[in-house]
């Protein structure tokens, strides 16, 4: 499923065209990761006159419902779908695509078995299906995540995986994996109690010990999305049914928020970083 947002800017002598400079395409496994992982690069890069646009591979239909948000009778995955829309349109997206695939669900749970989940399907099936809208786009940039997925979720692995082989088939130039710098956050962590807790996670004493995002010296590009914190939270808010306003997301203030979320990280898939940080995806 896929379809057009936004409008047309009016050009010259009345004609209506779009004036991207490049095209940016963000492949992520279920709705509200888009929002949390490049929700900020994604708003940066629409204000910049790209063309911005966003696949799912699956609507996330296992999630765990927030109370009192789908209504009743509705399938989460449904009601998911359009939390995504409302997201992608503050995030100033020009396409968003569904590739239709079932979602896995969490690690070790039975759902991640059931011959149609997203994290079982043939990688060369499902990258086929991602080159198509590669290649439709021309995209110049194609983001994933790291081989890890981020945290370890099937779907996620499953998403480095297949974006990975899309890249290659449609020829894309530029492959990011999104991740997150793991020192940035333990060092916040050690002197914010709240975000210790978010970011250690059950089991871990010491967040010291945190096992998602990458080390800083495997990063090669971060985007300072601090003027976009906002976008990117309002891009949070519309994934009610699984961001609440009392989560640890919403309830930070601005400035807070833009503290701790307001860079984005990526891996240039066979680069290295041998100075600072590289700031944009398309240079």
């Amino acid at each position: 499923m896929c379809a057009q947002i936004g409008k047309r800017r009016e050009g010259v002598g009345g004609f209506n065209i779009l004036m991207p400079v490049s095209t940016l395409v963000c492949f992520h496994a279920h709705p509200d990761d888009e929002a949390i992982a490049t929700g900020g690069t994604m708003a940066a890069a629409s204000a910049r006159g790209h063309r911005v646009v966003l696949v799912l591979a699956t609507r996330g239909e296992l999630g765990e419902k927030i109370p009192g948000v789908v209504p009743e009778g509705w399938e989460l995955g449904r009601w998911r779908e359009g939390e995504t829309w409302a997201s992608a349109e503050v995030l100033g997206c020009h396409r968003l695509v569904f590739l239709g695939y079932r979602d896995s669900g969490m690690a070790g749970t039975p759902t991640t078995r059931h011959p149609e989940a997203f994290c079982q399907m043939d990688v060369e099936v499902a990258a086929r299906r991602l080159a198509a809208v590669l290649r439709s786009e021309n995209a110049d940039v194609l983001t994933t995540y790291d081989p890890h997925g981020v945290y370890g979720h099937p779907d996620h692995i499953a998403v480095h995986e297949v974006g990975k082989r899309a890249a290659e088939l449609a020829r894309t130039p530029r492959l990011f994996w999104a991740t997150a710098d793991r020192d940035f956050f333990v060092e916040r962590a050690a002197v914010d109690e709240a975000l210790a807790e978010r970011v250690g996670g059950e089991g871990i004493e010491d967040v010291t010990d945190i096992s998602f995002g990458l080390p800083r010296d495997e990063i090669t590009h971060r985007i300072d999305v601090r003027d976009f914190a906002a976008a990117k939270r309002a891009a949070m808010r519309a994934h009610a049914s699984q961001i609440g306003p009392d989560s640890f997301f919403l309830a930070l203030d601005d400035e807070a928020f833009a503290q701790a979320f307001g860079w984005e990280w990526f891996v240039l898939a066979g680069g290295r970083r041998n100075g600072p940080f590289a700031t944009d995806l398309f240079s």
